[in-house]
């Protein structure tokens, strides 16, 4: 390695002058650095630009949906005895009053030993072999099921698991109701208003016997009033007694009713529009701060061709009229109105004129008719669809060309730097070079000098 110490013998500062020059050599590779920095933010802008374009595509998917623009509110009186939900094939501006008189529930009986008083009291164990064998008898809708009790189960839990083993129509559990004697047996049916009688008379030998069954939960149907008209239901969600409406029945009692109320719910129009407007604006709000206007700087994308047609492009399908058969034909037809700076803005008194007057055309215009071509919600999600392709849309090709202007800058860079290396070396040679020449003329001038200087003496002595 060779050390170098600059102005040794011109007593210049070789090194600095030698950075000075190199700098003055590196401007193009600031100049690359710059433009490199200038496409990556380019880069970032599209990227930013294509998120609000997927943004206002992921703002418009409702506004093609044709069911929600037929959406019902439903009110009602009382939370109490019912819950009212509706869907769109309710009747609007309709009311009913609806009384209910009754839930739908199963039979529940439950059993009763006696004691030697003749009272009512459970069984003394579930698992002792305390019943007597024969037969016991469950008679479900007047049809018998004849249970048969041997040596072997003839406990109660023994035919509590006969019971369930039959599949009758009726479940059997044991309880304990914390008496000296505790154990009883239960019944259950499985169906709605399906009514069912036990005899254990069939039944001999026992230790412990029955004595009768009481019924805790008769069995009945859901019975409500709907307008004076009197509906029946083994279930206690009822979706047929209002058109359109599901009830839901909580708690019974005659001579209490529920006003329902059914109304137009024009809520998810204004919504999904409102949507529409924040996503537009969001995409025409970028490309106009990106612009460059008077004095105005504009962003690092302005005045790209792509960004500005794809404005143009979105205006003019705002403003064009479209081919339907209903009385709207532009999105300002329904309080749309574009602003100064280009954005737009929603006008509720227009819209809401425009779905009382004429509901089915509004939504031909925004979803599009019925079996029929997609409306302005087809058109924009079709044109942002493409637009933000992976593969064809406007981001995609920015980014393969921006990318290829760095890859080539990069090489550019390297060639150059492996030039301005070379030609520092040179420099620091071709200085070095010169050191030594002026150092080695240093020497000879001392060395005359000092020949000069001895003639001199010589001559003073004669």
């Amino acid at each position: 390695m060779t050390v170098s110490f600059g102005g040794l013998a011109t007593g210049l500062d070789t090194n600095a002058l030698i950075d000075a020059m190199m700098e003055a050599e590196r401007v193009p590779v600031t100049r690359m650095e710059a433009d490199k920095v200038w496409l990556n933010n380019r880069l970032s802008a599209f990227q930013e630009f294509d998120g609000k374009l997927n943004g206002f595509l992921d703002n418009i998917q409702d506004l093609g949906n044709r069911d929600d623009y037929y959406s019902r509110t439903i009110s009602q009186s009382s939370q109490e005895f019912l819950s009212a939900t509706v869907s769109n094939d309710a009747l609007v501006d309709t009311s009913y009053q609806v009384e209910v008189q009754s839930l739908a529930q199963v039979q529940k009986s439950y059993s009763n030993a006696v004691d030697g008083a003749g009272n009512d009291i459970g069984f003394s164990s579930k698992t002792d072999q305390i019943l007597g064998t024969g037969s016991f008898v469950i008679s479900v809708d007047g049809v018998d099921h004849t249970i048969e009790l041997t040596s072997e189960n003839n406990s109660l839990e023994g035919l509590m698991t006969a019971i369930n083993d039959a599949d009758i129509g009726i479940s059997a559990s044991i309880i304990n109701d914390g008496t000296d004697s505790p154990y009883r047996l239960t019944f259950t049916g499985q169906d709605v208003g399906s009514a069912f009688t036990v005899d254990s008379s069939g039944l001999t030998g026992g230790t412990e016997s029955f004595s009768t069954f009481e019924v805790s939960q008769p069995a009945t149907q859901a019975h409500i009033v709907v307008d004076g008209l009197d509906i029946y239901s083994d279930s206690n969600t009822l979706s047929e007694a209002i058109p359109g409406v599901t009830l839901d029945l909580l708690n019974a009692e005659i001579g209490t009713t529920t006003n329902i109320s059914i109304s137009k719910d024009n809520s998810a129009i204004e919504k999904n529009l409102q949507s529409f407007i924040d996503g537009y604006n969001d995409v025409v709000s970028f490309v106009t701060a990106q612009s460059t206007y008077g004095d105005s700087e504009g962003g690092v994308l302005g005045g790209d061709s792509g960004l500005n047609s794809i404005k143009r492009h979105l205006q003019d399908m705002l403003t064009s009229y479209t081919d339907n058969s209903g009385s709207f034909k532009a999105l300002s037809q329904l309080g749309l109105e574009t602003q100064k700076d280009g954005t737009i803005t929603l006008n509720t008194e227009v819209l809401d004129d425009a779905i009382d007057s004429d509901i089915d055309s509004v939504v031909s215009l925004l979803a599009g008719e019925e079996g029929g071509d997609g409306g302005l919600a087809t058109s924009f999600s079709d044109y942002l669809e493409s637009l933000t392709d992976s593969s064809d849309g406007l981001l995609a090709g920015r980014t393969e060309s921006i990318t290829s202007n760095i890859s080539r800058i990069d090489d550019r860079i390297e060639q150059t730097e492996m030039r301005l290396a070379k030609r520092e070396e040179t420099l620091r040679a071709q200085f070095n070079a010169m050191e030594q020449l002026v150092s080695v003329m240093n020497a000879e001038g001392d060395f005359l000098t000092q020949q000069l200087s001895s003639i001199s003496s010589l001559g003073g002595n004669d």
